[in-house]
């Protein structure tokens, strides 16, 4: 067993992802909205409102993780890790809640003030190329995911939800949500062509607040896991448990907590039977050598703490 966590990668692409979705919202957002103000449609301004709460979202997650990063102290002793959740959680909350209201609202405007669209041409345009640059971010985003998933043997849908990086899931899911709103307003504007009624923008708009909406909550929802003690899976749980067992003079594991402290931050904390016939000193080496164990099996394991668990009057004297 290499690593006992292997939940973790082997290597960390979370900045680039962020930077490679920070870039692409930035342009796809300066676009929409330039679309949005030319046309004004009430599809194109709520993207353009989605796609400007994604930058307000990716400058919150390159908070968290530059926050994270910091080495612990006195006053933090496991280290600044959990700031991650904290800042990726208002992201979720605070971002995402704006640029829902202000869709739906557009969409409200849509439907109770229907205009006579202009410039389809334009606003084909700009959605086509948005697509393509949405794309081009969701494939760095999920690049990183598949080759966590496969490093963990997950399928790719439980590791998306599993991982303890909460600035890949946001990123993904962000992406995901900017393919299908561009999407939604296409076929928005392709109906109010057709038909001639803006009405079906309006309807667009409302449909892209929601799926802000529920993209918002259910990375809130992890978020909050996390922040509470997230625990690791069953599986790494395992494995931990068979190392401990597997060291001469570990007789069962009493407890066994595992919690994330950070992205891809474990601290294990064991609560172990041992041999009675062991003396102080060689209790002392047994806890050494298996906090020296778990930390060499994986880097991602942070700190460990053993609690031996015995009748030391049963011991035999220790020998000077």
């Amino acid at each position: 067993m290499s690593h006992v966590d292997r939940e973790a990668p082997i290597a960390n692409q979370s900045a680039h992802t962020v930077a490679v979705a920070l870039g692409a919202n930035i342009c796809v957002g300066l676009a929409k909205l330039t679309a949005a103000v030319v046309t004004g449609s009430a599809a194109m301004w709520a993207e353009a409102t989605h796609a400007l709460a994604d930058v307000g979202n990716q400058l919150l997650l390159v908070t968290a993780q530059r926050r994270s990063a910091r080495m612990p102290d006195s006053k933090h002793p496991f280290g600044y890790g959990r700031d991650a959740y904290f800042w990726a959680l208002i992201a979720s909350i605070v971002v995402f809640t704006a640029g829902a209201g202000f869709s739906l609202r557009e969409g409200i405007d849509g439907l109770t003030h229907p205009i006579v669209g202009s410039s389809f041409t334009t606003e084909y345009v700009v959605l086509g190329i948005c697509l393509l640059v949405d794309y081009v971010s969701l494939r760095q985003s999920s690049r990183q995911l598949r080759l966590e998933a496969s490093d963990v043997q997950r399928e790719f849908l439980d590791h998306l939800m599993l991982t303890s990086d909460p600035t890949v899931r946001a990123v993904f899911a962000e992406d995901a949500a900017a393919i299908a709103g561009d999407l939604i307003a296409l076929t928005g504007i392709a109906v109010h062509q057709a038909i001639g009624s803006s009405a079906p923008e309006g309807f667009s708009a409302i449909v892209i607040g929601l799926l802000l909406i529920g993209v918002g909550a259910q990375l809130a929802r992890r978020n909050h896991d996390f922040l509470l003690g997230e625990q690791a899976t069953p599986a790494v749980t395992n494995r931990v448990r068979s190392l401990l067992v597997s060291f001469d003079g570990v007789i069962a594991v009493r407890e066994l907590l595992i919690t994330f402290v950070g992205p891809r931050q474990m601290w294990v904390l064991a609560r172990v039977d041992i041999d009675d016939n062991l003396r102080g000193n060689e209790v002392e080496a047994l806890v050494r050598n298996v906090e020296a164990t778990l930390k060499r099996q994986s880097r991602h394991v942070t700190r460990v703490d053993v609690v031996p668990i015995g009748d030391p009057r049963s011991r035999p004297p220790e020998t000077q």
